[in-house]
């Protein structure tokens, strides 16, 4: 209200004054303001002034003069890929190939990049088709299909120290495609075909040489069980023999024990004797020795029962 007031106060040609000067101050406020530029993280601004390189805006806030300097270069300082196309390469047999190769880079130095070359990108495809036949010149078609890494390594070192005065840092490079001529590639898929089929042969070979060894170490095992088992049975055989030997042996002990305390004489053990004798000859023995003390034994008791026999005779003739 105080400046309506003031502006009401100083007449007509007061007003346009203030005027003026309000729309000076708003023309030097936009200025101002479209002047400012925010550079963003992992950028950089490359600024001229009347034409001439200035300074390199970092990220962060800063200020231009105006109608003076001027933002060349907008650089993002990421790292990039560049997919290149095939490119036809010839190996040392003579073998033409399509090969196509993708580049990682990044900017390190914007004034490099800005100055240095006209078309960054343009030149590093042409430098990377040059590099490759070189490389692959040397090799033959085993050795380029066998030599990814070589060739990668290679080629990121010859690029990385070509493309230095461009402000360009090359961090890697990858054969993406090798294509080989079709007659090959048809060779190729054939004799990997037969690779295939041998390590299968191989595989299955290995597999019945391996069940074939399991079966013969099952069988040797069970041969080693069947003969501890019959080991273990002779074994137990032989202790029940030998047990039952002892057993024997320490019952006719206690039987000879027994007729000793019973103070036995010759004509009972002669006896005992002839009792064994007569069992023995109930058996299948065809041929038995006796000794004489049992003979005259026997004899003894023949002529008992004779004599027996003839009383019961005489008996008998008396009674009649």
């Amino acid at each position: 209200m105080s400046l309506i007031y003031t502006v009401l106060q100083t007449g007509p040609a007061g007003v346009w004054e203030m005027i003026v000067l309000m729309a000076v101050i708003l023309f030097i406020f936009l200025i101002v303001i479209k002047n400012v530029r925010v550079v963003p993280q992992a950028n950089v601004y490359v600024i001229e002034r009347l034409g001439t390189y200035k300074a390199t805006w970092q990220a962060g806030i800063h200020m231009k003069l105006p109608f003076v300097d001027r933002i060349a270069r907008r650089i993002s300082l990421k790292e990039r890929v560049a997919d290149f196309p095939p490119q036809p390469v010839i190996t040392k047999d003579n073998v033409t190939m399509q090969i196509d190769t993708v580049i990682f880079f990044q900017i390190v130095d914007p004034v490099l990049y800005s100055y240095g070359i006209e078309n960054p990108i343009m030149a590093i495809e042409n430098l990377t088709a040059t590099t490759l036949r070189n490389i692959i010149g040397d090799l033959e078609l085993d050795e380029t299909l066998t030599s990814r890494d070589v060739i990668n390594t290679r080629m990121r070192v010859t690029l990385d120290e070509a493309t230095d005065p461009w402000g360009i840092k090359v961090n890697r490079v990858e054969l993406k495609n090798i294509l080989p001529p079709q007659d090959i590639q048809t060779a190729m898929e054939r004799q990997m075909k037969a690779e295939r089929e041998k390590r299968e042969s191989i595989l299955i070979a290995e597999g019945q040489k391996e069940a074939a060894i399991r079966v013969a170490e099952g069988e040797k095992e069970a041969a080693i069980l069947r003969a501890d088992a019959r080991k273990e049975t002779a074994i137990r055989e032989s202790d029940g023999e030998a047990q039952a030997i002892l057993n024997l042996q320490a019952a006719t002990a206690k039987g000879l024990q027994m007729i000793k305390d019973v103070q036995a004489d010759d004509s009972l053990i002669a006896l005992k004797s002839l009792e064994t004798f007569t069992k023995v000859a109930d058996g299948r023995a065809t041929k038995i020795i006796i000794p004489s003390e049992i003979q005259g034994l026997a004899g003894l008791a023949v002529s008992v029962k004779e004599l027996l026999a003839d009383t019961d005779t005489s008996a008998d003739k008396d009674n009649d």
